[in-house]
């Protein structure tokens, strides 16, 4: 069993910035591809980006070129920087955690661009 709780969402303006961070219980961790996804309303839930055991990023081409993803395996950790933020960027943000395909998620962390 994997828990996750995410945090640093919050209200920005665009063109602004923030991080989010996911902290995982459960000695498994560094076994996991670790990913970020978010779901506005009305819209389906997407990914934004995942990065595997070894470090190696996959971005949304929406954020591509302004998010970043890194993970610390020691510390049980990911992260998402959020640079350039844009008002569709406004999502409920969701840290997730699986061999492959997400299999645990966290409970969400809000983030709100404002124009």
């Amino acid at each position: 069993q994997v828990q996750l709780v995410e945090s640093g969402g919050g209200l920005v303006q665009a063109g602004g910035s923030l991080r989010l961070s996911c902290s995982a219980s459960g000695s498994i961790f560094g076994k996991y591809v670790m990913g970020w996804y978010r779901q506005a309303p009305g819209k389906q839930r997407e990914l934004v980006a995942s990065i595997t055991r070894g470090g190696r990023p996959n971005f949304a081409d929406s954020v591509k070129g302004r998010f970043t993803i890194s993970r610390d395996n020691a510390k049980n950790t990911v992260a998402l920087q959020m640079n350039s933020l844009k008002p569709e960027d406004t999502a409920l943000y969701y840290c997730t955690a699986g061999p492959l395909d997400p299999v645990y998620w966290g409970q969400g962390t809000q983030v709100t661009v404002s124009s």
